[in-house]
């Protein structure tokens, strides 16, 4: 059994090799904005330097955003790409899930977040590893105003959006670590969901937008 796992979904872009979901062979780097050229040849040089060869994929999963646009359609793209090629299972999981997972333990809910622009926070809520609410848009405002219990935000979260929860939810507000790659939680979690019977059809793992893309077709003034 040999998986990858391809996680696209910001700037920080994270691949990783497992079987039977461990991993192990795992790359992180700051890619930008240029998934397009440097995802597929950070996929060859992992399987060069872990000694193993393509041919052998069982599985492959994929970040499914939201996100980055660009960052997302790639990774979606190569990861349907390969599971096509070669006739592989493919599983989606979110991002927020994924940020979210290794706190799973965490006695209370936890809230993943990235920086979705123009002000908005994209945000998801877990407790013991199940979603309580699914993504959305926020003002960092209007999230803190939603907070009843004590909750650990994780994911996206500078100086400036640490200082606010902790005004206004003082002690409800734990601020946890700045996530880094994804790559070895998608791993794990798309293993236990191949197992379970999750469907793995590569034309149901589509991206998630929580808004229209800032690009496309003009519109006459």
């Amino acid at each position: 059994m040999l998986e990858l796992s391809l996680d696209t979904a910001s700037e920080t872009a994270s691949i990783a090799l497992s079987r039977g979901g461990e991993v192990f062979a795992e790359s992180t780097w700051q890619c930008r904005r240029n998934h397009t050229v440097e995802l597929l040849p950070a996929i060859d040089r992992l399987f060069a330097e872990s000694n193993v060869d393509k041919a052998d994929l069982t599985a492959v999963f994929v970040s499914t955003g939201p996100g980055m646009y660009t960052g997302l359609r790639v990774g979606i793209a190569v990861a349907k790409g390969l599971a096509r090629a070669a006739n592989l299972p493919l599983v989606g999981i979110g991002r927020l899930e994924l940020d979210a997972y290794p706190h799973r333990a965490f006695d209370g809910d936890v809230i993943a977040i990235h920086k979705a622009g123009r002000g908005d926070l994209a945000w998801a809520s877990y407790r013991s590893g199940q979603k309580t609410s699914p993504p959305k848009l926020s003002k960092p405002a209007g999230l803190a105003s939603l907070i009843r219990e004590r909750t650990l935000f994780l994911g996206e979260i500078d100086d400036e959006l640490a200082a606010l929860l902790r005004t206004e939810l003082g002690d409800l507000a734990i601020i946890g670590a700045t996530a880094t790659g994804r790559a070895t939680a998608l791993a794990t979690l798309g293993h236990e969901r191949l197992a379970s019977g999750a469907p793995h059809e590569p034309a149901l793992v589509v991206p998630i937008y929580l808004r229209p893309p800032a690009i496309g077709p003009q519109t006459a003034a």
